[in-house]
C-alpha cells in the first residue's frame, strides 16, 4: 500500500490540474471519497486547480456541490477515479480525457483500468483508502482538513452501514475515532444521512409489509414505476431502502427491484451469500454480499430471483 500511496503522490505532484470523478448514482462514500481527496489535495496543494464532478445527487447536496467544467480543463489533466470498479458506471465520460488516470477504489477489481490503480478489497471503504493514503504521505506536506474529515468520515459511516457491516475492521474504527477530532459536527452529519421524508417512510411501511420470502430465504420487493409515483419517491430515494430487511429473520439474501425510466436497477444483499456473481450475469457487479445490477423486464426479475435462490443453496 506504501508504494501505491507514494506513486499516486509522485503523479498528482506532476499535473497542475486534477479531476475527480465517481460512479454514477452516488452514494456518501462516492461523495466522501472524490470530496475528502479533493479537499486534502486543494490544501496540500493551494497552487493546483482541483475539480470534482459528475451529476448531482440531490440527496446527498449537504455533502458537497460539484464543480461545471468545460471538456478543455481536461487537456493536460490527471484524472482520478474514486469508488468505481468498471468503467461503465463512471460519471461523466469526459475522464477519458485527461492526459493521465488515476483509480482508487475497494470493489473486486474485475476492470482494471487506469495507468495507476490502487484496489483494496479488504477496506471497508474507498473513503476509508483516501484517510490512509493521508497517513502514509502526510511527512511529505500532505493536509487534512475539518471539511476533509467530515466528508470522508460520511464515507465511511455510509459503506459500513454505521459500522454493522462485515467490512469494518478495528482500523475503521482507529481511522473514525481519528476523524471526528477535527471538529465537525457528528450530530449534524448523522441527521442529514439519515433524515426520512415522511413520503420515503410510508414507502418503507409498503416494503415491510409486501415483500415476498421464500423458504430458502431469498426476499425481494419489486417497485414499478407506478408505485413510485403513487408514494412520490424517486429511484434513487427507494434505493436506500435497501437495507430494510437485513434484520429480519430467516432473510439470507434479498433483492430490491426498482423500475427507472429506461430500465430496472437491482439492488442484492446479503448475509453471507454470494451475489455479486448473480450480478455479473445481469450488467452488474460489486462486493459479495452487496451488488447491483440492470435488467430491461419484469421477466428478467424472475430469473434474477431463481439465480439468488440456487446461490442459496450452494454449501
Amino acid at each position: 500500500m506504501k508504494e501505491k500511496a507514494f506513486a499516486i503522490l509522485k503523479m498528482i505532484r506532476q499535473f497542475d490540474t486534477i479531476i475527480i470523478h465517481r460512479h454514477v448514482r452516488p452514494d456518501p462514500d462516492a461523495y466522501g471519497s472524490q470530496g475528502g481527496l479533493a479537499e486534502i489535495l486543494k490544501a496540500s496543494f493551494p497552487e493546483k486547480k482541483i475539480y470534482t464532478v459528475g451529476k448531482e445527487e440531490e440527496s446527498l447536496n449537504f455533502l458537497r456541490r460539484l464543480d461545471q467544467i468545460d471538456d478543455a480543463v481536461y487537456e493536460q489533466a490527471l484524472v482520478i477515479v474514486c469508488d468505481t470498479a468498471n468503467q461503465e458506471r463512471i460519471c461523466d465520460e469526459r475522464y477519458r480525457l485527461g492526459k493521465k488516470l488515476i483509480k482508487i477504489d475497494h470493489h473486486p477489481n474485475e476492470d482494471p483500468y487506469g495507468d495507476l490503480l490502487w484496489v483494496d478489497t479488504n477496506a471497508s471503504s474507498t473513503s476509508e483508502m483516501i484517510y490512509e493514503f493521508y497517513l502514509t504521505v502526510k511527512e511529505e506536506g500532505l493536509v487534512m482538513t475539518k471539511e476533509a474529515a467530515r466528508l470522508i468520515y460520511a464515507g465511511i459511516v455510509g459503506d459500513t452501514g454505521r459500522f454493522l457491516f462485515s467490512r469494518t475492521s478495528a482500523k475503521t474504527f482507529q481511522y473514525a475515532s481519528e476523524l471526528i477530532q477535527y471538529g465537525f459536527s457528528i450530530t449534524e452529519l448523522y441527521d442529514n444521512l439519515y433524515r426520512t421524508p415522511v413520503n420515503v417512510a410510508h414507502l418503507s411501511g409498503y416494503v415491510l409489509q409486501n415483500f415476498e420470502f421464500s423458504a430458502s430465504g431469498v426476499a425481494f420487493v419489486k417497485m414499478p414505476k407506478a408505485l413510485l409515483a403513487e408514494y412520490d419517491v424517486t429511484p434513487s430515494e427507494a434505493s436506500q431502502l435497501v437495507s430494510l430487511l437485513g434484520n429480519i429473520e430467516g432473510i439470507r439474501a434479498w433483492a430490491f427491484f426498482i423500475e427507472e425510466e429506461k430500465e430496472i436497477r437491482v439492488r442484492l444483499r446479503s448475509k453471507g451469500v454470494i451475489v455479486n456473481e448473480v450480478a455479473k450475469k445481469y450488467r452488474g457487479g460489486g462486493h459479495p454480499f452487496a451488488a447491483g445490477a440492470t435488467i430491461h423486464s419484469w421477466e428478467e426479475a424472475e430469473l434474477v430471483i431463481t439465480d439468488l435462490e440456487a446461490a442459496c443453496c450452494v454449501k
